[in-house]
């Protein structure tokens, strides 16, 4: 095992601090923009001019996409915990920004190419963008309690989330005005696919600047230099295994972490359905809904931070999800004759508000599980987290699937979605408890 050392930072404002938001912010922005382009292609009424069918009855495909993304972190989570211990945190996270930018590279060439192959090239580069966020993960998580002390790591991870959900409210708002700016709403999809490739040009100089910003973080030693290569790693390592067994909470904040991302992963899946097929927004409008989410979260993610200092983190986490399970319950409410309750304005406050109360959830959660486990195990802990709430990304994928089915079969509204949203998370709200147990300091 690696010797202890001391936090190489001890302010926020520390240019390797600072290299760090730069780097995740601009990765985050890439995965969005691009993600979002796929998912406006995805919503039923993109498949109309092909399909001959109603948006309300055609297939959406939204659920595929999702599964794509995040079937390398199920696949390749456990290896990508073993690196980001056997080697240098840093090394992992540079080379991941290096690899985004020849994924963007190949995003340009899937899109132009989109005629000729149709959806096979964009599928296998989505899939590539998860794979690298994959590796990415581990280290971007795993490197905060190395970098920082133990007291700065709530404010931190408050920065890291407002940041990301600042680039992801870019990135996703985006989306939406580059696509109806540079593609007829008429046109089949793969013809419309194909005036995309500007997008992924953007998405090109993007990475070349987050992987610029990459090289100012902080050198770090391996956390484990002699940690040997297992077939077990490629899964749930043994040690993880036994430590979640030992610890409960750390266990019970992992499987509440996993019922958050279902939700989160069904979230935006949900709203680009309401705001294209049941609301009949253009795609710009629409990608604005879904960005409303983020401003939320990025606010959240900042008072969160703050409150966690002065509460208990467990009250920051009842009130997070007992918000959440409100607003989908209003979210989901249509009027008789098919009119949405809140329709577009009234959806701009109640989206920010659901978006706000999902940092409340995440980040003492997050903190827990980045603090709790021993040093040398938080690469592989950091892992298995995104393994599973990856896992529960792809499940909501299915599930998006089997609603969109159940829903048209019914002959739903599409804000049906919300009602069962609010259903699989009210448990969660009624039954857990994050422990307030003081976590191991920093080391």
């Amino acid at each position: 095992m690696a010797p202890t050392q001391p936090a190489p930072i001890d302010r926020l404002s520390h240019r390797a601090f600072l290299g760090f938001l730069g780097t995740q912010f601009f990765g985050a922005f890439n995965d969005n923009l691009f993600k979002q382009l796929l998912l406006l292609l995805a919503v039923p009424t993109a498949v109309v001019a092909v399909a001959g069918e109603e948006p309300a009855k055609a297939a959406d495909l939204q659920g595929l996409a999702t599964m794509l993304f995040g079937l390398p972190f199920v696949i390749f989570g456990g290896l990508a915990g073993y690196m980001a211990d056997r080697y240098s945190k840093r090394s992992i996270i540079v080379g991941s920004k290096v690899a985004e930018i020849a994924i963007m590279a190949a995003g340009l060439v899937a899109f132009l190419a989109t005629p000729l192959i149709g959806f096979t090239g964009l599928w296998i580069v989505l899939f590539l963008m998860g794979l690298q966020s994959t590796f990415f993960g581990p280290g971007k998580y795993g490197i905060l309690p190395e970098m920082l002390p133990r007291e700065q790591l709530g404010r931190a991870n408050g920065l890291v989330m407002m940041t990301t959900f600042i680039a992801i409210i870019i990135g996703t708002a985006l989306a939406g005005p580059l696509k109806d700016a540079v593609v007829s709403p008429d046109l089949p999809r793969e013809q419309a696919a194909a005036g995309l490739w500007i997008g992924s040009l953007v998405c090109i100089g993007i990475a070349v600047i987050g992987t610029i910003a990459s090289l100012f973080i902080a050198r770090l030693p391996s956390a484990e230099p002699t940690l040997k290569l297992k077939p077990e790693n490629l899964a749930v390592p043994k040690e993880i295994r036994t430590l979640l067994r030992r610890d409960k909470p750390l266990m019970l904040a992992l499987l509440a972490s996993c019922i958050f991302w279902l939700i989160a992963g069904l979230t935006i899946q949900a709203v680009n359905s309401l705001g294209k097929v049941q609301l009949g927004l253009s795609d710009t409008v629409t990608s604005l809904m879904v960005s409303l989410i983020s401003v939320g979260i990025a606010a959240g993610g900042l008072i969160a931070g703050q409150i966690s200092r002065r509460v208990s983190d467990n009250a920051v986490v009842q009130i997070g999800m007992w918000a959440t399970v409100v607003l989908c319950f209003v979210f989901s409410i249509t009027l008789p004759g098919g009119q949405h309750l809140l329709g577009f304005y009234g959806s701009i406050p109640v989206l920010i508000l659901t978006g706000g109360a999902a940092a409340f959830f995440a980040i003492p959660i997050q903190v827990f599980l980045q603090s709790r486990p021993p040093e040398a195990y938080k690469g592989r802990m950091i892992a298995v987290m995104n393994q599973a709430n990856f896992f529960a990304i792809v499940m909501s994928g299915a599930v998006y699937f089997a609603l969109d089915r159940l829903i048209i079969a019914a002959d739903w509204p599409r804000s049906a979605v919300f009602a069962a949203m609010g259903l699989l998370f009210l448990p969660v709200a009624i039954f857990y408890r994050l422990d307030d147990a003081p976590l191991p300091e920093h080391s």
